[in-house]
C-alpha cells in the first residue's frame, strides 16, 4: 500500500553543551567529517527511505541553517519533493518563541497538513546513523499504531541522560520515563532479550531500552497530543502521557546511532571516523550522504606523511606530518607541521577571495589554515581559523574546562573557534 509519509526535522538546537561549536550556529548545522553538516545524516536518511516531503523547522542561529538547506537540497521539475525550511515565527494567537520539541511541532505543523499525509515522521536534525524510516514505517503500519518510537538498548552509563521505555513482548510501549536519576527507577528499565535480539546489541552487558527521539504519529493522534498548549516536550509529556491512552509501539533499531551532544563526544566520533573498521562508515556506496556540490580542486598533497585520516577536497598539505586526523574543506597546512588527532573544519573561502571594505586584503597577518612548524595534538579548528607559525597546542587531559584568548578547553580538548587568529609562537 502506498502512503503518504511527511517528515519534519527538529533544526532549533540550541546544542549548548557542544558551544564553542554551536556560539555562531544551531547544532545541526554544525560541520561533521570535514565535508558535512550533521542535518545532512538526516535528511539523507529521508531520500534513501523514499520521503521526500520533508520540513526542517528552525529558530536559534538559524542563518547558516537556512543557506546551507537552500543551497544543498533542490528536487527539479518533474518530482514532487520538497525541502522547505519552517522558521519560527510569531502569530496573532502566539506572540513567544518555541519552548520545546513538542511547542515547535505545534507551531509548525498546519503547514505540513496541507499536504494531508496520513503519516508523520519527527526527526531530530543532530544525531550520526542511516537508518532506513521505511522498515520502522513498516512496523508502524502493520500493527495499526498509533506512535511508532525508534528505540536502542544502551549501556548503563548513558541511561540517565535518555528517554527510557519498557515494552511488552508484542513491541508495546507499557512505561515511559524521561532522563531517570534514580537508580531503582532505572532498574525497570533493563531492556528484555526479545528486543534485545531484534536490535543485535545483545553481548551479555545490561542495557536499558532508550528512545532515539524517532517518533512516527498518525496526524489525527500528533493534533489531540499537542491540542493543550501546556504541553512543550514529546520526551517528558507528550510519550509518558500516551501510555495506555494511545496504542504506543517500539521499534527496536540495530544500527549505529549517537547524539554528538559535547565536544568530548563530537571528538571521539571524528577519531572512529579515520579507523580502518569505523561504526560510522561514509564509504557506503548504496547510502550515500548528501551535501552542497562544490567545485573545489582536488586536495593537493606534496612531501606529506599522512596516516589513518581524511582529507577533503580544496585542501593543500605541503610538508607536514598528519596523524589520525580529519582536514575539512580548503584547509592549508604548511611545512613542518606536525597534527595529531586533530578535527580540522576547514574554511569557507581561500585566502584573498573574500576582501573587506577599505581593506586591501582579508588576511589579518595570518593566513588561513595551520602555519610553518606548528604541533597541534588532540584539538578541534573551527571554520576559518588562523594558526600561525611555530604553535604548540597539546593534549590538555584531565584539563577543568576554561576559556582563554581565541581558544577553549572543553572535556580535555583545545577548541579554536570560528574566525579565530593564534598568533606565531603561541603555546597552549
Amino acid at each position: 500500500m502506498k502512503h503518504n509519509t511527511i517528515a519534519l526535522i527538529l533544526g532549533g538546537g540550541r546544542g549548548t553543551r557542544l558551544h564553542p561549536l554551536t556560539a555562531v550556529r544551531s547544532k545541526p548545522a554544525v560541520g561533521v567529517a570535514g565535508k558535512y553538516r550533521l542535518i545532512d545524516i538526516t535528511v539523507s536518511n529521508c531520500i534513501h527511505s523514499g520521503i521526500n516531503k520533508i520540513f526542517v523547522i528552525t529558530q536559534f542561529q538559524s542563518t547558516s541553517l537556512h543557506r546551507h538547506l537552500m543551497q544543498t537540497y533542490r528536487f527539479d521539475a518533474f518530482s514532487n519533493g520538497i525541502v522547505e525550511i519552517l522558521a519560527a515565527e510569531q502569530t496573532q494567537e502566539n506572540e513567544s518563541w518555541f519552548q520545546g520539541t513538542a511547542d515547535a511541532v505545534r507551531g509548525s505543523l498546519h503547514h505540513a497538513l496541507d499536504y494531508n499525509p496520513d503519516t508523520v515522521l519527527i526527526l531530530s536534525g543532530d544525531h550520526l546513523y542511516r537508518m532506513d524510516y521505511e522498515l520502522m514505517l513498516a512496523q508502524h503500519w502493520a500493527n495499526n499504531a498509533d506512535i511508532t518510537v525508534a528505540v536502542q538498548p544502551v549501556p548503563r552509563v548513558d541511561a540517565p541522560r535518555m528517554g527510557l521505555l519498557r515494552a511488552d513482548e508484542d513491541r508495546n510501549v507499557v512505561e515511559f520515563v524521561e532522563k531517570p536519576q534514580d537508580p531503582a527507577i532505572l532498574e525497570k528499565f533493563r531492556a528484555p532479550e526479545n528486543l534485545l535480539s531484534a536490535s543485535d546489541k545483545s553481548s551479555g552487558e545490561e542495557r536499558f531500552l532508550a528512545s532515539m527521539g524517532i517518533y512516527a504519529f498518525r496526524p489525527q493522534t500528533l493534533i489531540e497530543a499537542l491540542s493543550d498548549k501546556t504541553i512543550m516536550d514529546f520526551g517528558k509529556e507528550v510519550l509518558p502521557q500516551s501510555v495506555g491512552v494511545r496504542k504506543l509501539q517500539a521499534y527496536p533499531f540495530s544500527g549505529h546511532w549517537e547524539d554528538i551532544g559535547t565536544i568530548r563526544s563530537f571528538f571521539d566520533a571524528h577519531m572512529a571516523m579515520v579507523q580502518p573498521d569505523p561504526p560510522f562508515a561514509l564509504y557506503t556506496p548504496k547510502w550515500p550522504i548528501f551535501t552542497r556540490t562544490r567545485s573545489l580542486p582536488p586536495a593537493q598533497i606534496i612531501e606529506s606523511q599522512i596516516r589513518n585520516s581524511m582529507v577533503s577536497e580544496g585542501s593543500r598539505i605541503i610538508g607536514a606530518i598528519i596523524e589520525d586526523s580529519v582536514i575539512g574543506l580548503r584547509s592549508k597546512v604548511r611545512k613542518g607541521a606536525k597534527l595529531k588527532r586533530v578535527v580540522m573544519q576547514g574554511a569557507d573561502y581561500f585566502d584573498g577571495e573574500r576582501v573587506k571594505p577599505g581593506a586591501e586584503n582579508d588576511s589579518p597577518g595570518i593566513d588561513l589554515g595551520v602555519g610553518e612548524n606548528s604541533i597541534l595534538e588532540d584539538v578541534i579548528i573551527d571554520r576559518n581559523a588562523r594558526i600561525g607559525s611555530n604553535v604548540i597546542i597539546t593534549s590538555k587531559s584531565g584539563h577543568p574546562d576554561y576559556k582563554g584568548d581565541s581558544y577553549y578547553i572543553r572535556d580535555g580538548i583545545v577548541v579554536i573557534p570560528r574566525d579565530a587568529v593564534i598568533p606565531d609562537g603561541t603555546i597552549i
